[in-house]
């Protein structure tokens, strides 16, 4: 009975080291497709964290000192050019141009007779002189008493969103002070930072970008319908962070951008000679990218690259890689760093194409 124990354990054994010899020599024969980088030329859409404004932005502040009277509007509401907002209480104002009116009534007088008595060789020419400087001074004095008056009726100088009233009525309003700010919304300005190197390529690759225009993508992470142009770019680069100001303009003739909202600017940005590989090929430790470049001898070698941009499916390499370069296409997860592999080489372009086409 031993005997049969230890001979079917034996047999288990034996069996157990052969399923293992094949399962080795399957694993031993494995073949693996390998590619290599593709350097083309591509474009990329990349988003730049923007800054909104509204087109027409202006703080509206007393220019006369007096109690706050009327207050017209409330926060938030829509105002039409020429629309009354406050009144600043006017009777000092109206009693100074009363005053005014006065004293051109009196130099009016003044002239006519002075006028009268210069005809009749009673006074010098001089007096009549004198009598018409008086009144064009009495005259200018109204008008800056009229002006002045006006200024106690602060009306809007363009349509627009009223933003915040700070102040309540019957507070004592000095010269200068805030009263609120006015929005006009009907389109925006988005305001963005782009590096050098982006800078150069959308500047010196006009015709290969296709056109102006970029997409704003909300805070809510929804695409804004109308789509915007990119209108001018500043003047110097900013000297800490290399970076220099884009200025695209949107309609928004819902008015649901307001001003001081942040997005996120889409736009389309050419690229000469990029070198191209399949995500697939990569693999990540921690938040660093790496693949796996065969040598001459068959032998996997782990290596660190810097992605550059991202496609769909497709990484855009910008450092870590050359273009003669064999990578491992498939099997990343399996293989391991110095192990030596049987390998078929995969065409670059027929591995982009076949990514393409899955994606679309």
């Amino acid at each position: 009975m031993k005997r049969v124990v230890v001979s079917m354990m034996l047999s288990t054994l034996l069996l157990f080291a052969a399923c293992s010899s094949k399962k080795e020599e399957k694993e031993e024969e494995a073949v693996y497709p390998v590619t290599s980088p593709v350097k083309m030329d591509t474009v990329i859409n990349k988003e730049y964290v923007a800054q909104i404004q509204s087109v027409k932005n202006i703080e509206i502040r007393a220019q006369e000192k007096g109690f706050l009277e009327k207050i017209y509007v409330d926060e938030g509401q829509y105002v039409h050019a020429g629309q009354t907002l406050f009144r600043i209480m006017p009777q000092l104002y109206q009693a100074e141009l009363m005053k005014a009116k006065a004293e051109v009534e009196q130099a009016s007088i003044e002239l006519r007779n002075a006028t009268t008595l210069a005809n009749n060789n009673v006074v010098s020419k001089n007096e009549k002189a004198m009598a018409k400087a008086k009144l064009d001074a009495a005259q200018a004095e109204m008008k800056l008493a009229q002006i002045h008056l006006s200024f106690t009726d602060i009306k809007a100088p363009f349509s627009g969103v009223i933003n915040r009233i700070p102040l309540k009525l019957g507070s004592l309003v000095d010269e200068g002070d805030l009263l609120t700010s006015l929005s006009d919304n009907t389109n925006v300005y988005s305001y963005f930072n782009v590096s050098e190197p982006e800078y150069l390529s959308y500047q010196t690759h006009i015709n290969d970008r296709g056109s102006n225009q970029v997409t704003l993508i909300m805070a809510n992470g929804e695409a804004l319908p109308q789509k915007g142009e990119i209108q001018t770019i500043e003047g110097e680069f900013d000297n800490e962070t290399g970076n220099i100001a884009f200025r695209a303009k949107f309609p928004n003739p819902d008015r649901l951008l307001r001003n001081g909202e942040t997005g996120k600017v889409q736009m389309t940005l050419p690229l000469k000679n990029a070198l191209i590989i399949p995500q697939k090929a990569t693999y990540e430790i921690q938040d660093q990218k790496y693949v796996f470049v065969i040598d001459k001898n068959g032998v996997a070698k782990s290596k660190n690259i810097k992605v550059a941009y991202e496609l769909p499916d497709l990484y855009v390499v910008g450092a870590g890689l050359s273009e003669g370069d064999q990578v491992l296409l498939e099997g990343v997860q399996k293989v391991k760093d110095d192990q030596k592999i049987k390998t078929k080489p995969q065409d670059p372009k027929k591995v982009l194409q076949s990514l393409r086409l899955k994606a679309e």
